[in-house]
Formats: structure tokens, sequence, C-alpha cells
């Protein structure tokens, strides 16, 4: 579970007394809390990971504004950090090959949207991670 994996790495930044880790890792933390709370009820996997990733973007969007210093170094080790947590993506190449049995309705498809409804529909549907521009990359690629 991604919830206790990120419990386990603030444990390991604490004892390595690695203040940026246990600090951005207690940040994400308590976001997944305040949501369990929200929600009244724990959190699956998928949505910590949606946190995780909002928090990454959230740091990409200050780093484009914060230019280049102490502080970007920081925000670009929180968001390794972060982003380790999270399932890789799949790449186009892998979304193409796992899209194989979907081939026919992605090319009937009557437009690019419809196929790419097609295409994740039936990724969600296995539970792929995958990055929205790398789905189009690969139904772009099976219907030339």
């Amino acid at each position: 579970m991604l919830l206790d994996t990120l419990k386990a790495r603030i444990t390991q930044a604490v004892k390595e007394k690695d203040e940026t880790a246990r600090d951005v890792l207690r940040l994400a933390l308590g976001e997944v809390q305040t949501s369990e709370a929200r929600n009244e009820r724990p959190l699956k996997d998928e949505e910590v990971a949606a946190i995780l990733k909002k928090l990454v973007k959230s740091n990409e969007e200050t780093l484009g504004l914060a230019g280049e210093g102490e502080r970007a170094t920081t925000l670009r080790r929180e968001n390794e950090i972060l982003s380790s947590l999270l399932p890789k993506a799949m790449s186009p190449e892998q979304i193409v090959e796992a899209l194989q049995s979907q081939v026919e309705a992605i090319k009937a498809a009557k437009a690019d949207g419809q196929a790419m409804g097609v295409a994740m529909k039936h990724l969600k549907s296995v539970g792929a991670t995958v990055e929205a521009a790398d789905v189009t990359a690969a139904v772009k690629r099976i219907r030339s």
C-alpha cells in the first residue's frame, strides 16, 4: 500500500536525519490524512497517488517562478522524493501493447477523442498507470 510506504519513508528520513525528505513526506501524509477525514474513509492507492502528483505539480509550478538557487534545488529534491513513491507510468510503446485487444475499436472510432475514450476506458479497467500525453501518442500510432 502506498500509504504504508509513505509512513515507512518518513520513519527512514527521521532516522537518517534527512530534513527535506522528512518535511515533504510529512506534508504529503498530512494531505492524505486531511483527505481521509473529509471523505470519512481510508483512501485507495490511486487517490494517494493523485495527492502526491498534485504536490509534485505544485512544486513544478513554484519551481518555474523560483528561478535558480537554494529554493529551486530544494524543490527539485522534494519532487524526486515524491515521484519515487509514485508508480511508474507506462511508455507509449507499452500502452500500444496493452491496447492490442482494443485496436479495432480504436481504429473504428470516428474521431481521435472517441478513440482516446476507448483507450482510457480499457487502460483504467486493467489498472494501468499512464500519462494522457503518452496515451495520445499511442492512439495516434494505432490509428495511423
